[in-house]
């Protein structure tokens, strides 16, 4: 068939094509009936690629457990062999060259309890909570230390029934009596100090800003302390309701440095004496003391109180002085009741009754010096018993509870900055409120160390303590050195000087050996 003009030609070949795609449509939708119809007939293809997606699945999965797995294994293996280095390092006496100048393992101990507290708690420059890995490395060695512990055991009958039903008394062991009441109240204190930095995560009123960027501040209280930031409150000061948080906190910690110091003055008072200490000392008090505090000591009429503000105690050496004088005129005059030194040149002119009078007030005086200024270094007799101590359950006992006594008094510190600067700010803007003449804030205003403590909680109430019979005498000892404390210290006269933990003072985390 001829076909016409062009436009038919068009016009046929639309067509055509219109016909072809119709055609092409259907032989497809034919198609994809006929793969769609095989698949419901034979549904194994559908099910193979289903189970082969979850076979993969399952490899992936098991894949990333074996390799968790393998990280936590080797993470083990790197903390076992950590701590056979810290434990080989203090079975050799800190003397990793074997040349056996190494020291006891006391006192190996005791550095390495000192070391640790001061490389976790040394950057502790502000009221807020611990880094976690800090926090982790912390609990987890002060674990491996304190499992040494668990061998130090004595002997004690207990009661063996027999197969046939008869009982006799064997000899068994357990844990030394002083640790098992220690050891647990000593964790308890230091979980205590860790949930009281925990409790400054929120948000707070008051903030730091670094030394550099508040030079203009005359009224900085850290003006001593260079390394620490400055604390700063808002212009109006602290709320009520801050202000009575950060006094409950203080009482708190309060109540831990009182007792972790009772803990510690136990301790040290239970060691030995060593004999190149008393080889060391004066043949009598009056040499020990000085012409001066002998008389004071020795008048008939003796008033804490009245030596103490005529006494010079304005440098940390000058109180670190008069305490190695008075325990070791202390130390001399008990030497003399009980042993009756020979070497003696005054014995037959002071009678046992006046000794006795003497070392009670010299040690009234120590007590009070304790208390009101915690975070002075040791005492040369405090270090001569550390270095020459030769019993494990002491180095820890005595190491655990001083550690804890420095970072009660460092955050006791940190709130007492917080509470100056409120003040300072409070006087300055003139603001009189009803709430600064309330008995909860007119607390804030104590000087620094002060112990004002809430008085229906004694200390084992605080601590939890139950009291097992045998175990009354130490508890007894803990309350009533605590109550002492309290009572000395509300005569004692205000003494301004600088105070420093052991912490922040670079002597004080020094082993005993090495500030000799």
């Amino acid at each position: 068939m001829k076909m016409g003009c062009p436009e038919e030609q068009d016009t046929y070949k639309s067509k055509l094509f219109n016909f072809k795609g119709m055609f092409d449509l259907q032989g497809r939708h034919a198609k994809s009936l006929s793969v769609e119809s095989a698949r419901i007939l034979d549904p194994t293809d559908e099910a193979s690629s289903t189970s082969q997606g979850s076979d993969r699945r399952l490899k992936s999965q098991k894949l990333r457990e074996e390799q968790a797995m393998k990280e936590v294994r080797e993470k083990l293996l790197l903390e076992m062999e950590h701590m056979k280095e810290r434990f080989a390092k203090l079975l050799l006496g800190e003397d990793m060259s074997g040349g056996g100048k190494g020291v006891s393992s006391a006192l190996a101990l005791s550095n390495a309890f000192t070391n640790l507290a001061a490389s976790i708690f040394g950057e502790q420059r502000r009221l807020e909570p611990m880094p976690a890995e800090r926090k982790a490395r912390w609990r987890k060695e002060i674990d491996w230390l304190l499992s040494v512990t668990d061998y130090v055991v004595e002997m004690v009958p207990s009661q063996q029934k027999s197969k046939d039903g008869s009982s006799m008394e064997v000899m068994t062991t357990r844990q030394r009596k002083d640790l098992h009441m220690n050891i647990p109240a000593l964790r308890k204190l230091d979980a205590m100090l860790i949930d009281c930095l925990d409790n400054f995560k929120e948000p707070q009123e008051f903030y730091y800003v670094s030394k550099g960027a508040d030079e203009g501040d005359k009224n900085s209280k850290n003006d001593d302390k260079w390394w620490l930031p400055t604390v700063k409150v808002p212009p109006e000061g602290l709320s009520d309701s801050a202000r009575k948080f950060l006094q409950y906190q203080k009482d708190c910690v309060n109540q831990v440095l009182k007792a972790a110091m009772a803990i510690n003055a136990q301790v040290l008072s239970e060691m030995e004496t060593p004999e190149s200490y008393i080889e060391s000392l004066p043949k009598n008090g009056r040499a020990s003391l000085g012409d001066s505090i002998y008389r004071s000591i020795t008048d008939e009429f003796f008033d804490p109180d009245q030596f103490l503000t005529g006494t010079d105690l304005s440098s940390e050496h000058k109180i670190l002085d008069l305490k190695n004088k008075m325990e070791a005129s202390i130390v001399i005059w008990k030497r003399k009741m009980i042993q009756k030194d020979s070497k003696s040149s005054w014995s037959s002119a002071v009678s046992l009754e006046k000794r006795e009078l003497f070392e009670e007030r010299a040690e009234t005086i120590l007590l009070l010096l304790k208390h009101r200024f915690p975070g002075i270094p040791q005492s040369a007799l405090d270090i001569s018993k550390i270095q020459f101590n030769g019993d494990v359950g002491q180095a820890v006992l005595e190491s655990y509870s001083r550690i804890l006594e420095s970072l009660a008094f460092t955050v006791l510190s940190r709130i007492d900055d917080v509470l100056h600067t409120d003040q300072q700010t409070q006087s300055q803007s003139g603001r009189k409120s009803v709430s600064r003449n309330s008995p909860q804030v007119a607390k804030v205003g104590t000087p620094k160390g002060g112990t004002e403590t809430p008085a229906s909680m004694t200390l084992m109430d605080f601590m939890g303590w139950e009291v097992e019979q045998g175990d009354s005498d130490f508890m007894k000892d803990s309350e009533d050195f605590s109550k002492d404390l309290d009572a000395k210290n509300q005569k004692l006269p205000s003494i301004a000087t600088k105070k420093m933990s052991y912490l922040e003072n670079l002597g004080g985390v020094r082993s005993p050996t090495s500030r000799h």
